[in-house]
């Protein structure tokens, strides 16, 4: 059997050659993204993997119908940039890892708000001027507020553990799909537009799709309380940053904390020499990083030494498992 993986970094490589060794499966790993250029390399493997920002094309799916490649492995859980209708014409079976650490990114959301609610980008400002007085900047108590969960996957789930049981938060939840669990507890609202007018706090936890898209709007952040925090750790196009930018500068919400944003792609893991060449590409996001009381982080809630591993070996498991028995249990059934 031979693997070929693209886009591999450097923190990936060391778990990747593990994995190889332990299986004894000539994996090859490169750093290029798979493009309709690059897949060309993969002619003669039994199976790829990969993880990119970038969309996989219906160039890519063609050119491994070609090369008799029938299977991918994606070493996340999002398909939102997979051509669906390409991949399903070529014939090529895809899978996903679907839960590499829900508790990464959960962790990292209750970071961004803790420093929010505590005022921590206001103290920090002050203190590097040389001021270390209190006021205006008191602090919110998470235990004496409403936190509104959309989404109760996996993640959301992690969340609603640490903001209930560990903070004392009431947390109300929607969803299309109910977790029994959480139904039992009675956490759920049966309109979206309640739980915004509820809650102090509101994180997205959704997949990204045509019915989800740009869920915090205009209208849904007008319905909120003032003074109420955004936190999104999900998927950008959940978000209309321009409307959240909006009601932060005029006072309406009090802050955010963003983990991802609608155009993303091409900046967040990447290098530039400043923020005026980032504002080139997308003036939005870094005119929300100027804000203080927007967080912004280039898409990292999953990147913990923990989810990482499980990331590279879950996706590799499942590819070795498609090429040698036609099955595993995370392939992605597309209607």
């Amino acid at each position: 059997m031979k693997l070929i993986a693209y886009d591999i970094r450097d923190d990936e490589r060391p778990y990747a050659e593990a994995w190889a060794k332990e299986h004894n499966v000539d994996v090859t790993l490169l750093s290029d993204q798979l493009t309709d250029k690059t897949v060309e390399k993969a002619k003669g493997y039994d199976g790829i993997n990969a993880y990119q920002q970038l969309p996989y094309t219906a160039g890519v799916f063609e050119k491994m119908n070609e090369y008799g490649i029938k299977y991918i492995s994606l070493r996340n859980i999002g398909t939102d940039n997979v051509d669906i209708p390409a991949l399903k014409k070529a014939g090529v079976r895809l899978t996903n890892v679907p839960s590499y650490s829900p508790e990464a990114i959960a962790e990292l959301e209750m970071a961004g708000l803790m420093m929010l609610l505590r005022r921590m980008p206001e103290f920090r400002t002050k203190i590097a001027q040389g001021n270390f007085s209190w006021k205006p900047d008191i602090a919110r108590e998470l235990q004496t507020l409403t936190v509104g969960i959309i989404g109760t996957g996996r993640i959301g789930r992690a969340a609603y553990k640490i903001y209930h049981e560990g903070f004392g938060a009431k947390v109300i939840g929607y969803d299309v799909y109910k977790n029994p669990e959480l139904d039992a507890q009675g956490i759920y609202v049966d309109d979206v537009n309640d739980l915004f007018k509820q809650a102090d706090i509101v994180t997205l936890h959704a997949p990204a799709t045509k019915e989800n898209y740009h869920t915090v709007n205009a209208d849904t952040l007008a319905e909120m309380k003032d003074g109420s925090y955004i936190i999104n750790t999900a998927r950008g196009d959940l978000l209309d940053s321009q409307a959240l930018l909006d009601s932060v500068k005029s006072g309406k919400t009090a802050g955010a904390f963003l983990d991802v944003e609608e155009n993303e792609v091409g900046i967040f893991n990447n290098k530039f020499s400043s923020l005026d060449e980032v504002a080139k590409k997308n003036p939005v996001l870094v005119d929300m990083i100027k804000q203080e009381n927007i967080i912004v982080t280039p898409h990292v809630a999953f990147y913990t030494h923990t989810a990482v591993k499980n990331m590279v070996d879950d996706s590799f498991d499942a590819l070795n498992s498609m090429v040698t028995t036609g099955k595993a249990d995370t392939e992605v059934k597309f209607d």
